[in-house]
């Protein structure tokens, strides 16, 4: 495997650039391509990233190898006493805030939840991040895609992943911003160009189960949305393909499964080797074309 790894020359192998999709709990599958890429030695020049798959891409961007980013998610969104003891550091710190603010379903601010969660690794600011970065999220009122790859990273982030009707809008340069997944699910599409091999992750997934068991609301709800997203992939595909797209097989867990992080690891497992020998035979196909 050493062919493949972009170790010291850029030029020397083809450039890869990756786009980490969205799908909730479900993105922590990006995890073993963080890691299949570190075991390459490859790093890639340009990282885009929705949802789930914009704090993942955010990781890797700042530095930090896919095994870090394994063991902090294992010890704080894995672990349930870590997420109640992170989730009581947010308490509010008086009755009117607690009041005004308390914590319900679509009332949820992920700026102050990513505070509590990120690892310090993760700068403040996109211009500190060893690798350009951009995610996409959703102008609510502009009816249209955002791409943010400036600023206040954490601000972006929490744009980017806005699951509506789980936490509130985020404001954005005076603009109201949602989940960057309901316009672009994988965002493979804005790094054509931008590298030699581009790679797309797809954890959306879709509705699983016995075919004649009725949804409850809150399922229905994350699995029209899953349905939704699906359809503009498949659309977006029709236009122009990235050079690899996987599914890691996540489709079983919901989108806020994260308490289930190992076992979302232990299924998605198999991509790591997929990831190598997808971008094996990608490699080894340029060095055939010329």
């Amino acid at each position: 495997m050493d062919a493949i790894g972009i170790v010291s020359d850029p030029h020397s192998s083809p450039t890869v650039a990756v786009a980490f999709g969205g799908g909730g709990a479900r993105g922590l599958a990006h995890i073993h391509v963080i890691e299949a890429l570190d075991e390459l030695g490859i790093r890639p020049v340009a990282i885009t990233g929705s949802s789930i798959g914009a704090i993942m891409g955010a990781g890797m961007a700042a530095g930090m190898k896919g095994r870090d980013i394994r063991e902090f998610t294992l010890k704080s969104v894995g672990n349930r006493r870590e997420v109640m003891n992170r989730i009581w550091s947010m308490r509010p710190t008086s009755v009117r805030e607690a009041v005004v603010n308390g914590f319900r379903l679509g009332q949820y601010n992920l700026e102050r939840v990513l505070k509590a969660f990120l690892p310090d690794a993760l700068p403040q600011d996109f211009a500190d991040l060893a690798i350009p970065l951009q995610v996409t999220a959703t102008d609510y009122y502009g009816q249209s895609e955002v791409l943010l790859g400036t600023g206040d990273l954490i601000q972006a982030l929490a744009a980017s992943a806005a699951i509506p009707a789980v936490f509130m809008p985020v404001r954005v340069n005076g603009r109201i911003m949602i989940d960057g997944g309901i316009f672009n699910p994988v965002p493979f599409d804005h790094l054509l160009g931008k590298a030699d091999i581009v790679v797309g992750i797809d954890v959306v997934g879709g509705p699983e189960g016995e075919i004649d068991r009725m949804p409850n609301r809150i399922d229905s709800l994350f699995g029209a949305s899953q349905l939704m997203m699906q359809s503009i992939i498949a659309e977006k595909l029709k236009i122009e393909a990235p050079d690899i797209l996987l599914r890691p097989s996540v489709g079983r867990f919901k989108v806020m499964d994260f308490l289930r992080a190992g076992e979302v690891l232990e299924i998605s497992a198999g991509i790591k080797e997929d990831v190598k020998r997808a971008l094996d035979a990608a490699f080894a196909e340029r060095a055939r074309s010329g």
